[in-house]
């Protein structure tokens, strides 16, 4: 399994971004996957997670109405759809799935948002 994000970058508060993650070496179509974050000196925090169809996708409070979170089951990648960027999203991306017993990670994007 191999997870690799890019997208991320330096945004000014109210602009957006759009994180993508290419994933491969499993049946990506049929697991759901999810988008975390950690900022310094905090825990990981999941922000998104999409089925498997891309049809149900929830989301933490603090980007709900501001992050969409979508898929391309078709070239196999995850995307991450954020608006309305506020300095406390700055933090490295992670993107996440569950694929046979394991918890599998992407290297991560950093994420800064400063004016």
């Amino acid at each position: 399994v191999q997870l690799v994000e890019s997208g991320g970058g330096l945004a000014q508060p109210g602009e957006s971004l759009r994180l993508s993650c290419a994933a491969s070496g499993f049946s990506f179509s049929k697991y759901a996957m999810n988008w975390f974050r950690q900022a310094p000196g905090k825990e990981r925090e999941l922000v998104a997670t999409i089925d498997s169809v891309g049809s149900t996708a929830g989301y933490t409070d603090s980007v709900k109405g501001r992050f969409t979170i979508s898929r391309d089951n078709a070239k196999n990648r995850v995307y991450l759809q954020m608006t309305s960027l506020k300095p406390e999203d700055a933090a490295v991306y992670y993107c996440n799935t569950f694929v046979r017993l394991a918890n599998y990670w992407g290297q991560g994007t950093q994420v800064t948002v400063s004016s």
